[in-house]
């Protein structure tokens, strides 16, 4: 059996797979042949995956994000995304993260980093079990706030601009907003930046509950 296999689908660094060859002196030599064989794929210096001809698994995008620069989460488009709450295909993975903003493209994809308070990085994040891989990403609600907070002139002022917002520009699951926590959102509000856009979010997820939540 090919000793990568054991590495699954997991990013891993370069030292780790040499540690695989132990007969072998030339371990970045041999990470190195790996690579032109296309047995494993770089993401950046030093960090790679296997190929999933040779792991049998598929890559996640939302795993790689996770160990490609961290720490980080995955969020806003991405997020809405992966849960079914927008209805169009995002071509990059998107995160936030406590480090400096940051952007990476290889062979598994685009990937985008935003800047965050570490206080605000903590609310409402999810611990996500796929195929096998675990990585962190945001919460629907998380998601929907760091999507309002980082988009360049986004600011809301009055309850039908919001509408319009949610429903015609991102055509957001208003059935699925309904059900979102405003707690999460509130605590996003207390601690992040466009606070009023997101108060007017919460009220807004309170008129469509009627108050329930």
């Amino acid at each position: 059996m090919n000793n990568l296999v054991t590495l699954q689908n997991i990013p891993i660094s370069n030292s780790v797979i040499g540690n695989l060859f132990p007969d072998i002196s030339g371990k970045n030599q041999k990470v190195r042949e790996l690579e032109r064989a296309g047995e494993i794929i770089r993401l950046k210096r030093g960090l790679y995956v296997v190929s999933p001809e040779i792991s049998g698994k598929p890559l996640s995008s939302e795993l790689v994000a996770n160990r490609l620069y961290g720490p980080s989460y995955v969020s806003m488009q991405t997020a809405l995304r992966y849960y079914g709450l927008i209805p169009e295909a995002v071509y990059v993975t998107q995160s936030l993260t406590v480090k400096h903003s940051r952007y990476f493209e290889n062979a598994v994809g685009r990937f985008q980093y935003l800047s965050c308070h570490p206080d605000y990085f903590s609310i409402g994040l999810a611990q996500i079990s796929e195929d096998g891989c675990n990585f962190v990403m945001a919460s629907p609600e998380k998601a929907l706030c760091d999507l309002v907070v980082n988009t360049p002139g986004l600011n809301l002022r009055y309850r039908k601009e919001l509408l319009e917002w949610l429903e015609e520009d991102i055509r957001l699951d208003m059935d699925a907003f309904s059900r979102m926590n405003p707690e999460i959102i509130r605590q996003c509000a207390a601690i992040g930046k466009k606070k009023n856009t997101l108060n007017l979010l919460v009220e807004r997820l309170l008129r469509t509950t009627g108050g329930k939540n």
